[in-house]
């Protein structure tokens, strides 16, 4: 005796089937071809958006991922790096410490000279965060030795080394090229649009030494 021939559809308590992804598919692009005018519009949108997003994002090829920071430095002429360390860097660094949104303060003493480093909350606006540091300076001001004056770094990120160059000359000493560079290239360059400093390397600084007789005084 023949059974009848069962539907697993119909079945009572069967799930229904998913659609697969063959079917999916299939239905986008029956609706992209029923709304051609529709998909036209959305691509131009979708381009529009391209050129506009290629003009006005910014492009770095070196991104600036420094922290915000101000440098403090400050020359003790002559003076040992522990002595520098007591009478200048450790006042400087226990003032900056008071600094608002100031996370990180860093000191370092060398011969004759002493960098104290203020790294502030991400966000900060860096000309805000070197007013508050001349606030503070001027208030540390009177437990300095006399005739110390520290200094603020100029406004340049840890990337802003951009560019080197060298004063070259064929009849000229490394004194001569190095008052050339110092007294002449160095504020041409500093006039250009952008730049923030212009430091010397190298050569020999010129000096003028005066010897005393003790004989003749």
């Amino acid at each position: 005796m023949p059974t009848p021939a069962t539907n697993p559809a119909a079945a009572p308590g069967a799930a229904p089937a998913e659609p697969s992804a063959a079917g999916l598919l299939d239905r986008v692009i029956e609706w992209s071809a029923r709304n051609v005018f529709l998909v036209l519009l959305a691509t131009l949108f979708l381009i529009g958006g391209g050129v506009y997003a290629v003009h006005k994002t910014p492009l770095d090829a070196l991104p600036d991922l420094s922290d915000v920071q101000v440098i403090v430095y400050t020359d003790y002429p002559g003076q040992a790096p522990q002595v520098v360390e007591d009478q200048v860097t450790y006042p400087l660094t226990t003032s900056m410490l008071a600094v608002p949104r100031a996370k990180v303060v860093r000191g370092f003493s060398m011969f004759g000279a002493s960098y104290v480093y203020v790294i502030f909350e991400d966000g900060t606006d860096i000309y805000w965060a070197r007013s508050r540091v001349l606030e503070y300076l001027s208030a540390a001001a009177g437990r300095l030795p006399q005739g110390v004056a520290p200094q603020i770094g100029p406004d340049a990120t840890g990337v802003g080394w951009v560019y080197q160059y060298a004063v070259l000359g064929r009849d000229m000493s490394l004194a001569d090229t190095r008052s050339l560079q110092d007294w002449y290239v160095r504020y041409q360059l500093t006039k250009a649009q952008g730049v923030a400093e212009v430091a010397s390397i190298g050569g020999f600084v010129r000096e003028y030494q005066v010897t005393v007789d003790p004989l003749r005084l």
